[in-house]
C-alpha cells in the first residue's frame, strides 16, 4: 500500500528524533507509530531507514539505508529543510511524543521571552524545545560534541544561532550543538565558537587566565581542536559563520 504524504510526515518527524541505530522494528516510538497508521513496525522501520538514503550525513558515513526513496520521500524530505518549525511542530505533536514528557522535565536553554507573554505561548515555545532537544540530542548520540560527557541532566541542545535572532532556524537541528551546561554558557556568552570547519576556538578573554587550571582544563584546551561531529544534521557552517562573527569574543 502506497505511503500518503502525512505518514510519510509522521515517519520523517520520527526519524529526526531518534538515533540511527534505534531504528528498528522492536523501538517503542516506532511500535506506536505504526499502529497510528495501520502499518507493521518493519514497514515503518524500513521507511526509515529509507529516508536515511537522503540524509547526506549518513550516506556519507558510510551507511547509506535501504535505497529506493520514492519521488514523495524526496519531496517530504524538502519540504523539512525548508521550513523545520512548522513541519516538525505539527507533526511531533501528532505522533504524541510532547503529551508524554511533562514539560517541567525538559532541561534545556533558557530562553528570555516578553513579560507579558501568554500561557499558551509560553507551552508553545516549550513544546519546541524538546522538539530541538530530541533531534540535537539524538543526532550527537546523547554526547557532548566538545567534552564527550553523556549525562542528559548534563546536557543542553544549544542553538549556534539564537532562539531570538533567527526565527526560521529556531527547530532546524542544523543550528544546534549538544553541549554539556558548561560549554552551553561558554558558547552562548562568546567565550568559545565552533568555526566553520568545525574546529573549536577559545577567547583571548579566558585563554589568558593561566593560573586558572580548571579553565586551562575544560576550555582553553579544546582550543584548535575538531568537535565530535554528529551521525545526522551536521550543524550548518553559514550559521557556524554567523556565531563567530557576531556572539565569538576575540
Amino acid at each position: 500500500m502506497k505511503w500518503t504524504e502525512d505518514e510519510l510526515r509522521l515517519a520523517l518527524a520520527l526519524y529526526c528524533q531518534l538515533p540511527f541505530g534505534k531504528m528498528h522494528s522492536r523501538n517503542k516510538e516506532i511500535v506506536k507509530l505504526a499502529e497510528k497508521i495501520g502499518r507493521t513496525p518493519s514497514a515503518v522501520a524500513m521507511k526509515l531507514v529509507n529516508f536515511a538514503s537522503l540524509d547526506p550525513e549518513i550516506v556519507n558515513s558510510g551507511r547509506t539505508g535501504l535505497g529506493n526513496a520514492s519521488s514523495m520521500d524526496r519531496q517530504v524530505w524538502a519540504n523539512f529543510q525548508n521550513n523545520w518549525d512548522s513541519e516538525i511542530s505539527k507533526a511531533a505533536d501528532e505522533l504524541g511524543i510532547i503529551s508524554e514528557t511533562p514539560l517541567s522535565a525538559v532541561e534545556e536553554e533558557e530562553i528570555p521571552l516578553p513579560v507579558d507573554t501568554t500561557r499558551k505561548t509560553e507551552i508553545e515555545v516549550r513544546k519546541k524545545q524538546y522538539i530541538f532537544r530530541r533531534m540535537v540530542l539524538s543526532s550527537y548520540a546523547g554526547t557532548c560534541c566538545i567534552s564527550g560527557l553523556s549525562e542528559p541532566r548534563l546536557l543542553i541542545a544549544s542553538h549556534i544561532v539564537p532562539w531570538k535572532d533567527n526565527t526560521e532556524n529556531r527547530l532546524n537541528p542544523k543550528n544546534g550543538l549538544c553541549l554539556s551546561v558548561l560549554h552551553d554558557k561558554a558558547f552562548d556568552r562568546g567565550l568559545i565558537t565552533v568555526l566553520p570547519d568545525f574546529t573549536i576556538a577559545v577567547s583571548s578573554q579566558i585563554s589568558k587566565l593561566q593560573n586558572d587550571t580548571f579553565i586551562q582544563e575544560t576550555l582553553v584546551s579544546c582550543h584548535g581542536t575538531k568537535i565530535m561531529m554528529p551521525e545526522k544534521f551536521h550543524p550548518d557552517p553559514v550559521l557556524l559563520a554567523w556565531h563567530s562573527q557576531n556572539v565569538f569574543l576575540k
